[in-house]
């Protein structure tokens, strides 16, 4: 019986990198250049090179500070952040053999949005971490979300099937949601606070979060791109996988932890930002493929440039007024969901 093949738009994986590369710099440049005040890309590059390389700087010390105090570091913590929750989103997918599925899926977000709205509805702030309480708490509160998830799914069933782990997720998720409600409906003046956080932002965030989401998103992603042949076994189904000689529940629970890890930061330092790691991995999927060799680190790329051109359509749409990023990602993520749902139900292989 022949082999049925998987079309792709871009088949040749050199052009497919080289398309996401030019993607992700476009759009960092274009983010760092366009706003309120325009910087021409050559004055963008005489800044990058007086900055990162020593190179002498003869423009406007304003320019210099809007270049690299505030949009060059906006952009990339924003491509720090689109490319943590694609290439997350991309891993949940392959492990959980479900498109529809994202990082969301197991309540990691709600753990990191609980611990972000406990430090603000509370004023919590640790003496040696100061203005770094916030993140710190959330990236804490979403590894001890997944743990618990993990544990709990452990009880229910001791191999942990990947239905089981949905499930708890799912559960999880519902109760840290109804919590975040309760104590938005306590809340006094922090309400608008709380309320912006949870929209999602990278506005005001500075090289500190680019310091902060760097180590994790370092650990997570090559954690994710180093167990790329493994998730295309697990992708066939866990005896598949077994018969490859795949250590299941240890590979399962380091996919988990790493995508747990990847997610819980980007909630962290920019609060929830939703769809991106659903709907860059399906798209990058189209184009290359469901091999994960090169689907985890194209989604990455892509991921990127996608966040941060959606990034640079929030503060400009109505500029001066900046909406939240989430609202962005939501309004292009909701409509492409519905068709990746319509089109699985008329392949009748939604799960």
């Amino acid at each position: 019986m022949r082999k049925r093949s998987t079309r792709t738009f871009l088949p040749n994986k050199k052009t497919a990198y080289a398309f996401a590369l030019v993607f992700l710099f476009a759009a960092g440049f274009i983010g760092t250049a366009v706003g309120t005040i325009h910087v021409p890309f050559s004055h963008i590059a005489a800044i990058l090179g007086h900055h990162l390389f020593g190179m002498s700087l003869d423009l406007d010390a304003s320019i210099d500070n809007i270049v690299w105090k505030i949009r060059f570091p906006r952009v990339v913590l924003a491509g720090l952040i689109g490319a943590s929750l694609a290439i997350a989103g991309a891993a949940f997918q392959g492990l959980l053999r479900n498109p529809l599925a994202d990082p969301y899926t197991l309540g990691v977000s709600s753990g990191a949005s609980v611990g972000a709205v406990l430090v603000l509805f509370f004023h919590v702030s640790i003496p040696f971490l100061g203005g770094f309480t916030l993140p710190v708490i959330s990236v804490a509160a979403a590894i001890l979300t997944i743990f618990c998830v993990l544990l709990f799914a452990q009880t229910i069933e001791r191999s942990m099937k990947l239905e089981t782990i949905i499930l708890t997720g799912i559960i999880f998720s519902s109760f840290l949601g109804s919590f975040i409600s309760l104590m938005i409906a306590l809340t006094g003046e922090e309400l608008r606070q709380i309320i912006n956080w949870l929209l999602g932002s990278v506005s005001m965030r500075g090289w500190p979060y680019v310091q902060l989401m760097t180590p994790f998103f370092i650990a997570g992603a090559l954690m994710l791109l180093y167990m790329a042949p493994e998730l295309n076994a697990m992708s066939f189904g866990e005896e598949k996988a077994k018969h490859l000689g795949v250590n299941v529940q240890r590979k399962k629970m380091m996919v988990l932890i790493a995508g747990s890890v990847l997610t819980g930061a980007a909630v962290a330092v920019s609060g929830t930002i939703g769809f991106v790691g659903l709907v860059v991995p399906h798209f990058v999927r189209l184009l290359i493929g469901p091999d994960h060799r090169h689907l985890l680190p194209l989604s990455m790329i892509t991921g990127a440039g996608f966040l941060i051109l959606a990034d640079l359509t929030a503060r400009t749409i109505i500029s001066p007024t900046e909406l939240p990023i989430g609202v962005i990602t939501s309004l292009v993520g909701a409509p492409v969901f519905a068709l990746i749902l319509l089109n699985k139900k008329r392949k009748g292989s939604v799960a």
